[in-house]
């Protein structure tokens, strides 16, 4: 694993955990940790600097020890409001993207991730998991140039809030992660539960 001086991490925990019943699901526990803390784990090491996105229980969150910064209006809507929070909070040349519900990342994110974009020379890099044949883009998990920070703002202002039609506006490079783990979300208790004590679940 790599760390790399010129990425910001910000994990994503401004959602509103609906399905998970309106719990705040970056600080449900997984084997005695929150979440959240299982996704900072295996982030922190790969870049240089860590803040958190979250629209509620900042003061929890801070208690992580990383700047908290709350979305601007409007909150709550949607992955791309992380995005540019930690674009806005930026200071390096590039910005990674992870949520806080995943706590098995993949501890090769940014390395991968930033090798492609430089070899592409793309403004955008976007992990995708592979399970035997079948490839999906998960698109929660990218690293930005910091520069798409005016883009980002100018697309949301004109009332974009998809993912993948901003994509549609930048040179993309897509990354296959053989780890089909490392981008599982939980959504629900349920799904929680059957996670707790699973040997190695454990190990950061």
């Amino acid at each position: 694993m790599c760390l790399y001086d010129d990425v910001t991490g910000v994990v994503l925990a401004g959602g509103r955990g609906e399905r998970m019943g309106a719990a705040d699901k970056g600080l449900q526990l997984l084997n005695g940790k929150p979440m959240v803390e299982h996704v900072i784990n295996r982030l922190r090491p790969q870049v240089s600097t860590l803040i958190i996105s979250a629209n509620r229980n900042l003061e929890a969150y801070s208690a992580f020890g990383y700047p908290v910064y709350a979305d601007e209006p409007p909150a709550y809507s949607g992955p791309l409001s992380g995005f540019m929070t930690g674009l806005r909070h930026c200071r390096t040349r590039y910005l990674v993207t992870a949520p806080c519900d995943t706590p098995f990342l993949s501890r090769r994110l940014v390395e991968d991730l930033h090798r492609f974009l430089e070899e592409k020379e793309a403004d955008l890099a976007v992990a995708v998991s592979k399970i035997d044949e079948y490839c999906q883009v998960q698109p929660v998990f990218c690293l930005m140039k910091a520069s798409l920070g005016p883009h980002l703002e100018k697309f949301l202002a004109n009332g974009g809030h998809k993912i993948d039609e901003w994509y549609a506006t930048l040179k993309v490079a897509r990354v296959c992660f053989d780890e089909p783990q490392a981008f599982e979300n939980v959504n629900t208790l349920k799904e929680l539960e059957k996670l707790q004590d699973i040997p190695g679940n454990e190990k950061e």
